[in-house]
């Protein structure tokens, strides 16, 4: 986890942002320095992974909340004789309680209870929490009194320890997402693209709402841009937003321009479109009112990390997204640790050096992830920066590294990067960052290349079982490796990856042209 700062150094260097420890930001924050952060100052910057899986928190709260409040149901019905007896509950008896129970979780849910768009303090989101769990058990007793009036004491005690049971949880749910949004983690993080007065008034607006994080401007003009607006400092052009350190931190980059100039509009548009982080337009006119600039702010607040196309899901489908990487990667790593151990006792005997090899590779938003692999190569002939690509009968290659190479199991301990969270087992492969294609970096050949970065680099994917894998030699290469992984992107699904999962093996044994 890293944190931003901005300090005093000439014009140049003053457009970068640096990633330093939180320490570090702390000491920063002790030194007198004009353009060293802006106002919004987070405890940490988190990346837009990082913030995109506490988001996901809200559908473990909802599990946890399903589970603890059914036992406590279950429980409560069969007492004294215990759960073990259930079987002897008839229908009647347990009826009631399953309505209750029913009506209570879908209240909580029709009030937004797990939501982290719509902040509440910590005391009043547990009582509303208990106030809807109560309020929906109690819809279980007009059919109590028909099935046993002399039981509706009984029932009333239920729906009271059914509604203390919810208090609990959430308040403890309630203080993990004020913690979120007081560290950053569940707060957006965006750049406005033009320094003007529509920018400055939504700068002064979020500093009063304190629920989207305006971290920086970029600007074109720059005999006509100030050093900062309202304390957020200009970093920099457009252009050198495309290359800036602060977009794997972004969630939307918004164009703080007026419609009337549709030109400048459509070219920022198309110079910003290569990047993988959403670009909104939220300002409509050139003197907006500030009902237009709250509405604009309460979008952005809402605002999770995009995709290329719009789910009407996107969070939950990320979620079972996570949740297969979780459960198949983590059976996947326990039944193969035998042979990775095999695998890695293997390379140590072939040849001097360590069995793993580690490189930094760009992961989801462009974020920089550091990647495992099996050692291939001889020891004295490696490239870290992946910018030297293998061909046929490359002589870097060691015995054992050429076997794993074809099989491709020197992929295998990507599994735990899958398990940190950095890949998914599904995803386009993650490409060296300084991989280059001739004498072309591979990422300048293609415009929307950095489209690949709009979902977690994957272990295998649909570019691999399409022929389109190892080292891309040609800039037609490049371009179907790209049109593959954006075409997943687009139609990403559960079955999807279910289906490349299960074609990935015989794809791989079967294709002896590859060079990897």
């Amino acid at each position: 986890m890293g944190v931003y700062s901005y300090k005093d150094r000439a014009q140049s260097a003053r457009l970068e942002a640096v990633t330093e420890g939180a320490n570090e930001s702390a000491k920063a924050d002790a030194k007198p320095s004009r353009h060293r952060r802006g106002p919004f100052r987070p405890l940490s910057w988190t990346n837009a992974r990082q913030r995109a899986a506490y988001r996901l928190r809200v559908f473990y709260y909802r599990g946890i909340d399903l589970a603890l409040t059914a036992t406590l149901t279950l429980g409560w019905v069969t007492y004294p004789g215990g759960i073990h007896q259930i079987g002897q509950i008839t229908l009647a008896q347990f009826a009631p309680y399953a309505l209750g129970w029913t009506v209570a979780m879908w209240f909580m849910l029709a009030s937004s209870l797990y939501s982290f768009t719509s902040p509440r303090g910590i005391v009043r989101h547990a009582l509303v929490a208990a106030l809807c769990a109560g309020s929906g058990a109690i819809a279980g007793i007009p059919l109590q009194l028909v099935v046993e009036t002399a039981d509706i004491g009984r029932f009333s005690g239920w729906a009271i320890a059914l509604a203390g049971c919810i208090l609990v949880l959430h308040t403890i749910w309630a203080a993990a997402i004020s913690r979120g949004r007081r560290t950053g983690a569940l707060i957006p993080n965006v750049v406005l693209v033009g320094a003007t007065r529509s920018a400055e008034r939504m700068v002064q607006a979020a500093l009063n709402r304190r629920d989207v994080n305006i971290i920086g401007i970029f600007d074109d003009r720059n005999d006509r841009v100030p050093e900062g607006i309202a304390g957020v400092p200009v970093l920099g052009t457009t252009d050198e937003l495309l290359a800036h350190h602060l977009t794997p931190y972004l969630d939307c980059i918004v164009l703080a321009v007026p419609a009337e100039a549709s030109e400048r509009l459509r070219i920022l548009e198309r110079r910003l479109s290569s990047l993988p982080n959403r670009i909104a337009t939220l300002i409509q006119s050139a003197d907006p009112s500030n009902s237009e600039i709250g509405a604009a702010l309460d979008k952005l607040s809402a605002t999770p990390v995009a995709a290329l196309r719009r789910r009407a899901h996107p969070e939950l489908s990320a979620f079972y997204k996570r949740l297969q990487d979780v459960l198949i990667g983590g059976i996947a790593l326990l039944a193969l640790s035998p042979l990775l151990l095999l695998i890695g006792l293997w390379i140590k005997l072939d040849s001097r050096g360590p069995a793993l090899f580690k490189q930094e590779r760009h992961g989801f938003n462009q974020e920089r992830i550091v990647v495992w692999k099996f050692r291939t190569m001889r020891i004295d002939r490696m490239d870290r920066s992946g910018a030297q690509q293998v061909t046929h009968d490359d002589d870097r290659i060691t015995r054992a590294g050429r076997f794993l190479r074809v099989t491709s199991l020197d992929e295998l301990p990507q599994l735990l990067n899958v398990l940190r969270g950095e890949m998914s087992l599904v995803g386009p492969r993650p490409h060296a960052i300084s991989m280059r294609t001739g004498n072309v970096v591979s990422s300048q050949i293609v415009a929307e290349y950095a489209h690949r970065h709009r979902i977690k680099p994957g272990l295998t994917g649909w570019a691999a079982i399409n022929g389109s894998r190892g080292p891309m030699h040609t800039a037609e290469e490049v371009r179907r490796r790209v049109q593959l992984d954006i075409d997943y992107i687009e139609r990403q699904s559960f079955w999807l990856d279910v289906w490349i999962m299960l074609r990935t093996l015989p794809v791989l044994l079967g294709d002896k042209l590859a060079v990897r």
